[in-house]
């Protein structure tokens, strides 16, 4: 069973900072970009942020660029989303995901690439 888990989701304050933690079960992520996109009920998802395989390449969605930092350790099997300055505009459910690669630095946040996803942890940007 391959499984991805989100954690570190929350309620925080205008300008607050959250740190996502997404974990691998089942497989190794060394062969996999990863990546992580939101979404709010109504919406279309959207991509936040992805990480190459070889942790050599970021990309990250115009609305985060500056204030979110993706991250790898593949010796951890996990994959972190640093969110800083936070606004309630990034109030989302937010999702990991994984896609295969054999390109070390690819990088994609386009979401029907990506096979395997994880259930979701809810970010809430409140005063």
């Amino acid at each position: 069973q391959l499984h991805l888990v989100e954690s570190g989701g929350g309620l925080v304050q205008p300008g607050g900072s959250l740190r996502l933690s997404c974990a691998a079960s089942g497989f190794s992520l060394d062969s996999y970009v990863v990546g992580w996109f939101r979404q709010v009920p109504g919406k279309e998802r959207e991509g936040v942020a992805c990480v190459s395989s070889n942790g050599g390449r970021t990309l990250y969605g115009d609305s985060v660029k500056d204030r979110f930092t993706i991250s790898r350790d593949n010796a951890k099997n996990t994959v972190t989303l640093q969110m800083n300055s936070l606004k309630p505009d990034d109030t989302a459910i937010y999702y990991c995901a994984a896609q295969a690669t054999l390109d070390p630095r690819a990088v994609n946040l386009q979401g029907p690439g990506y096979r395997y996803w994880g259930q979701g942890t809810q970010v809430t940007v409140s005063s």
